[in-house]
């Protein structure tokens, strides 16, 4: 299966604004694990970030604050930035998704994007997971956090909330990659790490986690039951020249298998959005977020 390819304006330095590159390993599958965007002109104001510092690396997170119960938490896929969660392209569109949700929300940007640091270590799940929890840590102060998973970021909030159970009180998963989907040769990830590779440099992030994409989802497969959080997938059934009804379907199948041991789950399939889902239809992410905060609410 090949991936989709969307492309918009890259910026090939540290500061990678990547928000649609390449929809690439899941959408190559179905999940373009890549995007990119250099929207610096719509940007006249950025929303300040605060640093998180590993000790060997130092990671940039976006957070607005109002002190609400649950903290709501957005992990980005392969290749984007935090910027991936922006359907306006606009930083500070950051407090306009906190005032919707009436939640504290935090972003960052992993090793290698934006204007995180890089880091040459193995960036595999495990690696990928202690570093979101490092950022949890700094910012949630005790409270439990819902987590928004987009392509790989799936994967990610998936270890996270096993590893986590006591700290997680609810799961998105927008169009998440799944290892009962995505599955790549050795020569596709060669491919793959070339050419990013040559487009941001030997330490960028979607060059050193596009080497480890294969150990992933093995890993992945693996893992256990989700804990029993509530939990929504919102998966993308919109066809194309790439991915016809059979191929969608395997697509929302895989997603179907994250309900096992959980009691309150559901898959929302969409036909208008593509692998993006967080960009074309803002609102139905934003809604279900709110949908899983109203029910911790209760």
């Amino acid at each position: 299966m090949i991936f989709k390819h969307e492309t918009r304006k890259l910026k090939p330095q540290k500061s990678i604004k990547i928000r649609i590159l390449s929809v690439f390993i899941i959408l190559i599958s179905v999940l373009s694990f890549t995007s990119c965007s250099d929207d610096n002109k719509n940007r006249k104001t950025e929303f300040s970030g605060t640093t998180v510092n590993l000790g060997t690396h130092k990671l940039m997170a976006y957070t607005v604050s109002k002190k609400s119960k649950y903290l709501v938490v957005f992990e980005s896929g392969h290749g984007n930035d935090h910027t991936s969660w922006y359907s306006t392209g606009r930083a500070s569109e950051i407090l306009s998704i906190s005032d919707y949700l009436d939640s504290d929300v935090l972003l960052y940007d992993r090793a290698g994007y934006g204007k995180s640091e890089f880091n040459t270590e193995p960036r595999d799940i495990n690696k990928l997971t202690s570093e979101l929890a490092s950022v949890i840590d700094q910012f949630a102060n005790g409270r439990k956090v819902v987590l928004v998973g987009h392509s790989l970021g799936g994967l990610i909030i998936r270890d996270y909330a096993i590893k986590n159970p006591e700290k997680v009180a609810g799961l998105i998963f927008v169009d998440a990659s799944h290892e009962k989907y995505n599955q790549f040769s050795q020569d596709q990830i060669n491919t793959f790490y070339n050419t990013y590779k040559a487009a941001y440099g030997a330490n960028s992030g979607i060059a050193l986690e596009t080497l480890q994409l294969i150990a992933d989802f093995k890993y992945t497969a693996t893992l256990p039951n989700l804990p029993d959080v509530p939990v929504i997938a919102i998966t993308s059934m919109k066809t194309d020249t790439e991915h016809n009804a059979a191929d969608r379907q395997l697509w929302y199948d895989s997603k179907e298998s994250l309900k096992a041991g959980v009691t309150d789950f559901k898959q929302i399939a969409t036909l208008k959005s593509g692998h993006f889902i967080q960009l074309e239809e803002p609102e139905l992410v934003m809604k279900n977020i709110r949908l899983i905060l109203s029910k911790l609410s209760v």
